[in-house]
């Protein structure tokens, strides 16, 4: 009897270079990868569905049997919203502001090479915080993402709102170059597997930021999930490649 088999992938740093349009040699590997018997394929990113179209592209998210934005709380099967949840109904407006206020006066003290616009943006199942704002040139993103490597600003900022929110009940990643994903406790990216556990007999999940306190952690280390660490879209390939004899 032939395995049912779920390949699950992060999208920044693994199926495209952080903020970058996917590549067609990456198409071209999921459309191969798509060709075996028994094997379906879905992304699970913090990103909401407008980023993962200008990524991916609204043609090649087609690809995808399942599309799990905001790691999983606004989720599509064969290009259908089946789920939406809200992190305002749960956590409630008053611990929002409790949680942007201090991640605000937090950031206004940083010393970092530039800032920007854009310091929190609003989703609908988590927050995104910035230090460097959203609004940052690609060339101004990478800057701070090296800066960012030497001095552990995200780091840092993750350990400080830990222990000063610790009664809001969320949980703080790091994600991309960036930022910082907050959501509700259990609202990480092993949120998607309920939706999906029972019907495969085994799922994989490739991801780049897989070590503790990266938004790919939990997932990378479910007890329902095979972990692929990569750290490119390169590597990914050749992991596939490998594994699959594409």
């Amino acid at each position: 009897m032939n395995t049912k088999t779920l390949i699950l992938f992060d999208v920044d740093g693994t199926l495209t270079e952080s903020r970058k349009v996917i590549k067609q040699n990456m198409v071209d590997t999921l459309k191969k990868l798509k060709t075996i018997d028994n094997i379906d394929i879905g992304i699970v990113g913090g990103s909401n569905l407008k980023k993962q179209k200008e990524q991916l592209t609204e043609e090649h998210l087609k690809l995808f049997k399942y599309v799990f934005s905001e790691n999983g709380l606004v989720a599509f099967k064969n290009d259908e919203l089946f789920h939406k949840m809200s992190i305002v109904k749960h956590v409630g407006d008053e611990n929002l502001k409790k949680l942007i206020n201090t991640s605000l006066r937090y950031m206004s003290t940083l010393d970092i090479p530039v800032k920007r616009g854009t310091f929190v943006e609003f989703r609908n199942g988590m927050v995104n915080l910035c230090p460097v704002g959203r609004s940052c040139t690609q060339e101004e993103r990478d800057e701070f993402f090296e800066f960012d490597n030497k001095n552990k600003v995200r780091e840092k900022m993750v350990e400080y709102l830990s222990e000063e929110l610790k009664d809001l009940g969320l949980s703080f990643s790091i994600g991309g170059q960036i930022s910082i994903d907050v959501f509700p406790k259990g609202w990480d990216k092993t949120y998607c597997l309920q939706f999906v556990s029972d019907d495969y007999d085994r799922i994989l999940f490739f991801g780049d930021r897989t070590i503790k306190g990266g938004n790919d952690y939990e997932i990378f280390n479910h007890e329902l999930t095979y972990g692929y660490a990569v750290n490119s879209p390169e590597v990914t390939i050749k992991l596939l490649q490998e594994k699959f004899g594409l």
